[in-house]
């Protein structure tokens, strides 16, 4: 049986695809629309999600992080071409990561603190499970939704999407 890095980096692996394939429809003309005033921009949607791989790499590779000492305020692209570099190189990223991370580090505590008040402490491994995928998978959501306003066809991720059936005979 696969240790618990191995399963998460082959989890990864299996949800790239629909991640990119869903980042490569992000119209460049339409970065900054945004369905309401309270959310993000398509761009800045995208390019979070883009990012989250390998920011929580990043994360993962501390013992921990103080919430105070980060801005949150979502990054603008200046590019789709920005969007898909981020995605490759966070991706690569969070594949680095996984293929180094034992089950010993797997195991170990993670803190997640707001200055000295203490938010969180978890296994490193459910900061992957948490954060970096079920993260990724509710901005992922997002990201079809925008696109869907936008009448862009959205892909097939778990099944068929409206623009999209995988199940469908082949012509």
């Amino acid at each position: 049986m696969a240790n618990v890095a191995q399963a998460l980096a082959a989890e990864l692996e299996k949800e790239a695809g629909a991640t990119r394939r869903m980042l490569e429809r992000v119209p460049e003309d339409r970065l900054d629309w945004q369905p309401h005033t309270k959310s993000m921009t398509l761009g800045q949607l995208a390019l979070h999600l883009a990012g989250l791989p390998g920011t929580f790499a990043r994360l993962g590779r501390l013992d921990g992080l103080d919430a105070s000492t980060v801005d949150f305020a979502p990054r603008t692209p200046q590019s789709a071409d920005e969007i898909l570099s981020t995605w490759e190189s966070s991706l690569a990223d969070a594949k680095a990561f996984l293929g180094g991370l034992d089950e010993e580090a797997a195991n170990a505590p993670w803190r997640l603190s707001l200055g000295e008040r203490e938010l969180a402490t978890m296994p490193r491994h459910e900061l992957v499970r948490n954060l970096m995928f079920n993260h990724s998978y509710h901005h992922r959501g997002q990201l079809s939704v925008y696109l869907r306003l936008l009448d862009v066809p959205v892909p097939a991720v778990y099944g068929n999407s409206a623009d999209e059936n995988p199940f469908a005979a082949q012509a």
